[in-house]
């Protein structure tokens, strides 16, 4: 008796086995067959995380790697990018919230310069061997970051947002891009030795879009800060000095500037509506 019931036994597990690896090599046949696209992982659909996190290439071959935290193709996009010594998660971890609840796509990205401040890392850096670059290499890194943007189909305005040696940089970008820029923001926009050879003062004339620089009170007694300053002035941009700021887009962020920013924060969001509604 249990021989003869034995076999029906194992020759259903067999046939249900067979059915299970043919569906189980139908989904990986079909899972290769779908378009590659630049995106590493799914990581999140909540608005407060990553929807995304992306890969692309610069023209000398630098992997640029950076999230995209909401996903509407016809809205403002604002891309971020990061100070010195820093990464974009790291920086911008309690911006990017208020951002998202005023109706803007978010992108941010890591330069190839940068590093662990402010917490998390620069995940741009870790794949990169012997990294010798300046500051003023990494403004491939925001072209392509542009690029990458419109290339997937993003027709709403692009605002670009720097901080030190980055808002150096976006001024640039701005200047040589007015076609794709809408408005820039550049906050403490670095002006040393460092960026002798891309200095973001000479791009300031000639700039096409809108421009709001802001500084903290604390850095406009160097005589050079406070020239720039009056400059960007001069050709009808915008300018703010926080009185309670901190470096860079920091001054966005009570815990580092130790003092209320709300004052700070109205200016900005005052500047990102404006285009709302042109």
């Amino acid at each position: 008796m249990k021989s003869e019931n034995t076999f029906p036994l194992l020759f259903t597990k067999s046939i249900k086995m067979r059915c299970i690896s043919s569906l189980l090599f139908l989904c990986l046949l079909t899972a290769c067959q779908l378009p590659r696209k630049s995106v590493e992982a799914v990581i999140s659909k909540d608005d407060q995380q990553p929807v995304l996190t992306i890969s692309f290439q610069t023209p000398d071959s630098i992997t640029i790697i950076g999230d995209v935290y909401k996903v509407d193709e016809k809205a403002i996009t604002i891309l971020l990018f990061h100070q010195a010594g820093a990464n974009a998660r790291g920086e911008y971890h309690t911006i990017i919230p208020r951002l998202l609840e005023a109706g803007y796509n978010v992108f941010a990205f890591d330069q190839r310069v940068g590093g662990q401040r402010f917490g998390s890392f620069n995940r741009t850096m870790t794949a990169i061997e012997n990294n010798r670059y300046g500051y003023c290499d990494a403004y491939p890194d925001l072209n392509s970051a542009l690029d990458y943007v419109i290339a997937q189909g993003y027709t709403g305005k692009k605002i670009i947002w720097g901080s030190s040696y980055s808002a150096a940089l976006v001024i640039q970008l701005a200047n040589k891009r007015p076609e794709d820029v809408t408005a820039v923001l550049a906050f403490s926009p670095a002006s040393g030795g460092a960026l002798e050879n891309c200095l973001p003062n000479p791009f300031v004339e000639g700039l096409k879009v809108p421009l709001l620089a802001l500084r903290p009170a604390s850095e406009m007694e160097y005589e050079d800060v406070k020239v720039q300053l009056e400059m960007i002035k001069s050709f009808r941009h915008e300018t703010f000095v926080s009185e309670n700021g901190v470096h860079g887009s920091s001054m966005l962020v009570e815990e580092r500037t130790g003092s209320d920013v709300s004052k700070t924060w109205e200016i900005v969001m005052a500047f990102l509506a404006r285009f709302k509604t042109i």
